[in-house]
């Protein structure tokens, strides 16, 4: 069961032009309603409290995802929806395991399973969670893989890690298609692709294409010691994108991502373009090994965007049946 975000539509940002509160969850309905008719295969958000420093300031507003996830799900009906990615501390695995559960149940059978190791310390330290070392967020991180996969398929799940453990525990109903999609994000090249190999159903790698070409090899290579064939594993990159049709408008929208604020890293890595030059770009990926994109968009309020960058990108990696 490969994870379901050959064309994903990243949602890390909540803060839009002209949309206040009262607004904003029918803003992001008719986000996520668009992204379905533009041909892209999921929508995601991010498992954070506060925003991340590429993102904006931390005041910015931030919803509980997995709580947002389920109102997309009812609003929705072919769109996978799931956390890129979960933070491996912010949860019992076990209570993990029944959201995302819910999740599926609620969108009939539409959710997938993304989980990390966590990173963000300064988040930790505002509410409360403990951040352990790397090589405990690491253990806790394959604890919390075999827990959920545990869940999702076995009448009853027991399971006896190093700092979470379940024993005869239920998860039903259990989720519609017998099991759910397990993501993990991340780039480590010893232990998070070893997990991959060993655990998940998709992958999602940083950086450009020649890095996902090293790190595809490297996946490679963990799957031959473990024993698993890549084919299984759908592989994503992420980036963030400004798409217009013509120059003069890809270079309207770099100058208004400087004239909003957003941060200059999130601004230098932008990938901005013509449909051309972004279709460019995506071969570049597809050529090395790279199975789907995930991707954020300073404008993704301007309902025309999506669907401009949905009719670039779809034929590409979320081509119709």
């Amino acid at each position: 069961m490969r994870a379901p975000i050959q064309l994903d539509l990243h949602l890390p940002n909540f803060n839009y032009p002209g949309v206040g509160p009262d607004a904003i969850f029918g803003k992001l309905v008719d986000i996520a309603t668009t992204a379905e008719q533009a041909g892209f295969s999921s929508v995601t958000l991010m498992d954070h409290y506060h925003q991340i420093p590429p993102v904006g300031p931390p005041q910015n507003w931030m919803f509980e995802g997995n709580t947002m996830l389920a109102g997309l799900a009812a609003r929705t009906t072919t769109i996978a929806l799931g956390l890129l990615v979960g933070g491996v501390t912010y949860r019992n695995p076990a209570q993990h395991a029944k959201i995302t559960t819910t999740l599926d149940v609620i969108s009939g059978g539409r959710a997938f399973h993304g989980i990390g190791a966590g990173w963000f310390e300064e988040e930790h330290r505002a509410y409360g969670y403990a951040f352990p070392p790397l090589k405990e967020r690491f253990e806790r991180l394959e604890d919390h893989l075999r827990i959920v996969r545990a869940m999702f398929t076995e009448e009853q799940a027991t399971v006896a890690g190093a700092h979470h453990s379940v024993s005869d525990a239920y998860n039903n109903p259990k989720p519609l298609r017998g099991d759910i999609p397990i993501l993990i994000g991340g780039s480590g090249e010893r232990k998070t692709l070893r997990m991959v190999a060993q655990y998940a159903d998709g992958c999602n790698l940083f950086g450009d294409p020649e890095r996902a070409r090293h790190l595809l090899g490297v996946l490679q290579d963990h799957c031959e010691t473990v024993g698993r064939d890549p084919s299984e594993i759908t592989k994503t990159s992420m980036m963030s994108l400004a798409i217009a049709e013509t120059q003069d408008g890809v270079r309207a929208k770099v100058e208004a991502m400087r004239a909003a604020g957003l941060p200059e890293e999130r601004i230098a890595n932008t990938v901005a373009g013509t449909p051309e030059q972004i279709l460019e770009r995506a071969q570049a990926y597809r050529d090395v090994g790279i199975e789907g994109v995930t991707f954020s968009m300073a404008d993704v309020h301007d309902l025309e965007a999506i669907t401009l960058a949905g009719a670039t990108l779809a034929p590409v990696f979320n081509p119709a049946p």
